[in-house]
């Protein structure tokens, strides 16, 4: 029986910029990019992907809801990898005018970068191929994108 590992993860953007993570110590990903936030479903919010994003920012970054804009749910992609299938919810969200941009991370170090710049950047593989789908084609819509890995690339398609 296969088990599941249900993430979320969170892309912060402001001023045309997007800050990631370089996870640093993690049993799942390690010294790679990442969203700004995230983590595994605790069990009370395997029905509520939101609920469990909202709490890593907390956790994480010490934001709150409040302290964003546009928070919505993009991308949902799977993955069969390390005896499991890996299941991830990414988030983008605006900071808020005003809201401070110096964060800190406990999980590792923050850095804002502009778009042109992520493509060279060592990348976990669903957020590398979130991200070159979102700057290609995500950035410029509103829909949720389903994407599965097929060993090489993530696949997606826009989930109506």
């Amino acid at each position: 029986m296969q088990k599941q590992r249900n993430m979320t993860s969170i892309f912060l953007c402001c001023n045309d910029k997007i800050l990631l993570l370089n996870r640093q110590g993690g049993s799942v990903v390690n010294n790679v990019w990442i969203g700004s936030a995230g983590g595994h479903f605790e069990e009370f919010e395997l029905n509520d992907a939101r609920a469990c994003v909202l709490r890593e920012l907390n956790e994480e970054l010490s934001l709150t809801e409040d302290m964003l804009s546009d928070l919505r749910l993009r991308y949902i992609t799977m993955r069969h990898t390390n005896g499991e299938i890996r299941i991830n919810y990414f988030y983008f969200a605006n900071l808020e005018n005003g809201t401070e941009m110096d964060l800190q991370s406990n999980e590792g170090v923050l850095k804002w970068f502009d778009y042109d710049e992520i493509r060279e950047l060592g990348m976990s593989f669903s957020g590398q191929n979130v991200m070159k789908h979102y700057m290609g084609i995500g950035m410029y819509t509103q829909e949720i994108y389903g994407g599965v890995a097929d060993g090489e690339k993530v696949v997606f398609t826009e989930m109506k």
